[in-house]
């Protein structure tokens, strides 16, 4: 039994050699790993550059947003829309309205142009900004009609851009009028005062504060408003007077009072001048059944690329652990 060999035993010189064996697979292993997190941000940053060049590329020959319509040969009709609220920040604000109908006006080729509107109405400021350029260019341009047609809805600032055209067409069952002026809030003080809830406001000037939704009302500040908004209301009469003349049906009370009919009320009552739309007026009344859109379209290559730099931006904040600086 004792010449049969004994299990072998590693010696205590074995020992160094794994660990020294076992540390340089680790450090291969480490050295490895950055090598291919390198490659992958390489990778990463070069596809970002074929983006970015990309894009340019794209944008060199797009054509930019106030230049639509203009390379257009043959007679058309020229098209501007007016969408959604009107607002400074919106799709009809009077920046882009009116630059679609400079272009649509300075085209030789285009016979005669539509303002689309199907808006419920919006700030009176941009509204009035876009009546008077529209007059401004009907002077102009004298031979050169522009015609307003009213899609879903013609209301409020709506109409007041549309009282500027020469005519005014809409669907029989388009919503058209609404001449009036609103403002509007809510009163908190009634439920502050249950649940026991003070306000303190601190103004520099005795009417500072005033129609705050968390006082209580005072019978001369709103008195005041009132006449502000009587004031507004009264220069939207006198540009729908002007621009409608004595086409205008009917007592001063009822067309002004603020309602709202249909298209074939309107007609009846003169706020409109016939039924049809874009199309019927370019093919019947301009003459020129072809229509080119001048509308300032929203250049999403432009808004891909700040979405893309802030994905970008806060995705290597987070890989890299970098926050943003800022008041804490």
């Amino acid at each position: 039994m004792s010449d049969l060999p004994s299990e072998s035993k590693p010696s205590p010189a074995d020992k160094p050699q794994d660990w020294q064996q076992d540390m340089i697979n680790r450090l291969a292993f480490a050295s490895l790993n950055e090598q291919r997190r390198t490659r992958r941000w390489s990778i990463f940053f070069k596809g970002l550059m074929f983006a970015y060049l990309f894009l340019i590329l794209i944008m060199l020959y797009v054509p930019g947003e106030r230049t639509l319509g203009r390379g257009m040969t043959g007679k058309h009709t020229a098209l501007v829309e007016v969408k959604g609220v009107i607002a400074q920040d919106s799709e009809a604000s009077a920046d882009i309205v009116v630059s679609g109908l400079r272009s649509a006006f300075e085209n030789k080729n285009s016979q005669g142009v539509i303002l689309r509107i199907n808006s419920p109405g919006g700030s009176p400021v941009q509204s009035g900004y876009i009546n008077d350029e529209i007059l401004r260019l009907r002077e102009q341009y004298p031979d050169k009609p522009l015609y307003a047609v009213i899609v879903d809805i013609g209301a409020s600032g709506a109409y007041y851009i549309a009282a500027a055209a020469d005519e005014i067409y809409a669907d029989k069952a388009s919503l058209v009028g609404s001449i009036g002026v609103i403002a509007n809030g809510f009163g908190f003080v009634g439920s502050m005062e249950k649940l026991g809830i003070e306000r303190r406001l601190y103004t520099a000037g005795e009417h500072k504060g005033f129609l705050d939704p968390f006082s209580p009302e005072n019978a001369a500040e709103v008195a005041h408003f009132e006449t502000v908004l009587k004031k507004t209301h009264a220069q939207f009469i006198g540009v729908v007077k002007e621009g409608r003349g004595d086409r205008l049906k009917g007592d001063d009370e009822k067309l002004f009072s603020g309602l709202i009919w249909s298209g074939e009320q309107s007609l009846e009552l003169g706020l409109i001048d016939g039924l049809g739309s874009s199309s019927f007026v370019a093919r019947k009344v301009i003459g020129a059944e072809d229509i080119v859109d001048y509308t300032p379209q929203p250049n999403y290559l432009d808004r891909f690329a700040e979405r893309l730099g802030a994905g970008v931006a806060s995705f290597l904040s987070t890989r890299l652990g970098i926050e943003p600086t800022g008041i804490r």
